[in-house]
């Protein structure tokens, strides 16, 4: 199945009045605007729909040369597993030019069980790749959203169920819920407005890889000012960490 066919069976979920993200009867909550607890709460019955015990949610950095995946959120949301560590890595960087170019599902099977490895060479629109985090099992669906963004769906466990019809379903599920939390807008967008294109520059270089002192070095300032520019950025939005708020710029738009 081609990327425009995937974005197709994702609006046929919609347009048969069925909940891309688990229930059969569309109500009310498909239309209203979606927050991330909503998002995590979505993916996680998609992964109990797979039999999955872990997942999350990444969006594509920005540059072309250092390519990373960033974290929106994943199972120990609002923590971060050790696997997504791995994922937003070195560990990544394959995965997202695969991404950019291809919406084709990739498994990896690193634990020694040989029937998940079974499971995953059965399905015939997926392809093999090396694992995002050691000594686990999992499926990664690229998927793309409005503004040109891009990232995965990635889904974890070691008695992980799928056959080519849940496959097609399960994509065109996962390409539903990035599009709707791409869609997410800040409740205080005067904020968002007000961020500086210095804090919008060392956020892009953060989303890049860059560490403070790399940002310092390319932005000719000091490592305390470029840690203070990165500190403003988080609070204006409302994000609790750096990398939060590099996930909330790319789901804005404001970094690209």
């Amino acid at each position: 199945m081609k990327h425009a066919q995937v974005k197709e069976a994702a609006a046929a979920l919609f347009n048969d009045q069925r909940n891309p993200f688990g229930a059969f009867s569309l109500g009310s909550e498909t239309h209203q605007a979606v927050t991330i607890p909503d998002a995590v709460r979505r993916c996680r019955w998609i992964a109990v729909d797979i039999n999955a015990s872990a997942f999350g949610l990444y969006f594509v950095s920005p540059s072309p040369e250092r390519a990373r995946l960033v974290a929106c959120f994943d199972s120990d949301y609002p923590g971060t597993a050790v696997a997504t560590k791995f994922i937003s890595g070195a560990n990544g960087e394959d995965m997202v030019r695969h991404s950019r170019l291809s919406t084709a599902p990739r498994w990896w099977a690193d634990d020694g069980s040989a029937g998940s490895r079974q499971v995953f060479h059965s399905l015939a629109w997926a392809e093999p790749t090396t694992p995002l985090a050691p000594g686990t099992n999992g499926i990664a669906f690229p998927v793309h959203a409005d503004r040109g963004q891009c990232g995965l769906v990635v889904f974890l466990g070691s008695e992980i169920a799928l056959s080519d019809e849940t496959l097609c379903e399960i994509h065109a599920r996962s390409f539903a819920l990035f599009a709707s939390v791409a869609r997410i807008r800040p409740g205080d967008t005067g904020r968002a407005r007000s961020i500086s294109k210095r804090e919008l520059e060392c956020l892009k270089l953060t989303a890049n890889g860059n560490t403070s002192e790399e940002i310092a070095k390319l932005l000719k300032l000091s490592v305390h000012t470029a840690n203070q520019y990165l500190t403003q950025s988080t609070q204006k939005l409302n994000a609790v960490n750096r990398n939060q708020a590099v996930a909330k710029a790319l789901r804005l738009g404001l970094i690209e």
